[in-house]
């Protein structure tokens, strides 16, 4: 099979996964005990005020006709309007989208990177000290609840020397670089601003490495079990005798044989960052889409949550399926 046929054959099994998951999300959330509409409100409402409000959000429709406003609307991106203020919830998430993407962009960074070098540490070290260190050291980071980790570092880094800040995505007495993409390291950078581009990466660093240590046990082990099969095929075995040094053998020839796997769990790990970074968001008052997620569960926000499960799941099935067809370019046995 070609890579184009292959690319319009994953594009068209996306099409029905997605329309799965929409379809999904909408019986969930109605199924669920209770009007939303009526929970909404805390204590007794006139019921000429709740027919007003379920008017206004379009739940006074049929159930089939609301199916299919639903559906329209979020191949328009229109998540509808949230019940607590009755913006559009679209142009909420938006807005939090970039913090939300900074976060998961760095954190994935620093896991795959500290993952797949103490993973090929410990592959070329098998059986010693170094290497049940590092093993013990990827099984127990990916054990340790996220939160717990967060609240170490922030008690050490933030209370304990005050090196670093403990919460929060930039300084409330400062004002954040103009914004382009969302993104305040880029935005700074952008600017010309040195000083806001440190101030957002100080404000990075916990979160960052709070997420990413989480992460970086699961590359370990994979790197770790890939590198052992790699060093011992022929062409390493060949390079080796052919008077390479170590170095060259290891990672121009071993790791890059063994990177296919990996990239497939980045793939997964990022699409799983970006809907599960709301604990991390929570710990350190991050202002992105998991904080807005939790914000609005607590205010019974029906048509917000609904918007932003469902912006999640797009965006995981997506990046699932970039990430197949760049595991097929690069690995034509795939498409056979």
């Amino acid at each position: 099979m070609s890579l184009r046929s292959y690319i319009v054959s994953r594009v068209l099994l996306t099409i029905p996964m997605i329309m799965l998951l929409l379809t999904i999300v909408f019986i969930i959330l109605r199924i669920m005990p209770g009007d939303p509409a009526l929970l909404h409100f805390e204590k007794n409402v006139d019921p000429a005020v709740l027919a007003s409000f379920k008017a206004r959000l379009g739940l006074d429709k049929p159930l089939e006709q609301q199916y299919f406003d639903y559906l329209t609307g979020v191949f328009r991106f229109d998540f509808g309007l949230s019940m607590q203020d009755f913006q559009p919830v679209s142009t909420q998430i938006a807005a939090r989208f970039p913090a939300t993407l900074e976060l998961t962009v760095y954190s994935m960074a620093y896991a795959v990177i500290l993952g797949v070098f103490l993973g090929v540490k410990s592959a070329k070290s098998y059986g010693t000290v170094k290497d049940n260190s590092i093993r013990t050291f990827g099984i127990v980071t990916y054990a340790i609840p996220v939160f717990f980790l967060g609240m170490v570092l922030q008690m050490i880094f933030g209370i304990w020397l005050g090196v670093l800040p403990t919460g929060g995505r930039y300084s409330a007495r400062l004002t954040p670089p103009p914004t382009v993409t969302g993104l305040y390291t880029i935005d700074s950078l952008l600017a010309g601003d040195l000083f806001a581009f440190i101030t957002s990466v100080r404000y990075l660093i916990l979160p960052t490495v709070t997420l990413g240590t989480v992460l970086c046990g699961i590359f370990i082990r994979l790197t770790r079990t890939n590198m052992l099969e790699t060093l011992r095929q022929d062409f390493v075995v060949a390079a080796q005798a052919r008077g390479l040094t170590d170095n060259s053998v290891t990672y121009r020839y071993a790791l890059k044989n063994a990177f296919l796997p990996i990239l497939t769990m980045i793939g997964l790990q990022f699409a799983a960052l970006l809907a599960g970074a709301v604990l991390t968001e929570t710990t350190f008052s991050w202002d992105g889409l998991g904080t807005y997620l939790v914000d609005r569960i607590s205010r019974r926000d029906y048509t917000a949550i609904q918007g932003t499960v469902v912006f999640f799941g797009i965006l995981v099935t997506l990046v699932t399926l970039i990430m197949d067809i760049l595991y097929a370019y690069l690995d034509p046995r795939i498409r056979l």
